[in-house]
Order: structure tokens, then C-alpha cells, then sequence
């Protein structure tokens, strides 16, 4: 896994703030035990470089995966995932800090140089909509 720390601009330095999607990158969300499932085989699939996904510890729980600005209306996801920065849905995404206190946000993955965003390809084999996930 790469260690190198890369804070994007649209990082805060502190807490978390909320950010468009859409501006700053498009989200896919995908709610409990299914989101934190394909969290960690996209970690796999990626040898735990896997860009930005935000873990939401509040109410049902939620994965929010960060993929580069405009590119989630590119396929047809699985019917359980959610788009923000499409044309279907616009909407704000909060984001933590790096490090210190962000609850009720954390990082499941972190934003890396080499994977600044959520490789869209791998996202869709780890949701198990392309062809079989490990």
C-alpha cells in the first residue's frame, strides 16, 4: 500500500466539510455491510490502494467511493448504488480530514498520488457488476 500522503484541495485541513459532487469528484453510495464488503474487495482487488472511500458511521451507515469529477454517469451501476454528480442526482458529500477528529467521517481509503480518485474499472468488478470480484 502506498504511504505517501496526498491531501487533494478539496481535503480539509481539519474536521470535515461537505463538498459537490460532481465539482470536486462524482460518488457512488452504497449503504452497511454491502458497502463495507465491497470496500474491502476493492482494497484487494487494488493491493489496498484504492483511492478515496469515505466510511459514514451514522444512521445505516454509509461507503461513499470518490471517482474523478463527471465520470459517474459513464455505466450502468448495480441498482443498490447510488450516484451523486451525474445528471440524476447532484448532491453534497462530506469529506474528513486526514488526520484528528472527523467522527461522524473517517477514511476507510485514503486519496494517494497514485490513486487520487476511485478507479471506476475496479470499483465495478468489486461491486460484482463486471466479470467475477476476488
Amino acid at each position: 500500500m502506498t504511504q505517501a500522503i496526498h491531501r487533494p484541495d478539496w481535503v480539509p485541513a481539519s474536521g470535515h466539510q461537505l463538498r459537490m459532487s460532481g465539482v470536486h469528484f462524482d460518488a457512488l453510495r452504497v449503504q452497511g455491510i454491502r458497502g463495507e464488503e465491497v470496500a474491502a474487495r476493492l482494497g484487494r482487488l487494488t493491493g489496498d490502494d484504492a483511492g478515496p472511500v469515505v466510511w459514514q458511521g451514522t444512521g445505516p451507515r454509509w461507503m461513499y467511493f470518490l471517482l474523478p469529477p463527471r465520470t459517474a454517469g459513464d455505466r450502468a451501476w448495480p441498482l443498490d448504488v447510488e450516484r451523486y454528480g451525474t445528471r440524476f442526482q447532484v448532491g453534497f458529500v462530506g469529506v474528513p480530514a486526514l488526520n484528528g477528529h472527523t467522527w461522524p467521517l473517517m477514511w476507510q481509503s485514503r486519496p494517494t498520488p497514485t490513486a487520487p480518485f476511485v478507479d471506476a474499472d475496479r470499483l465495478y468488478e468489486a461491486l460484482g457488476a463486471g466479470r467475477a470480484a476476488t
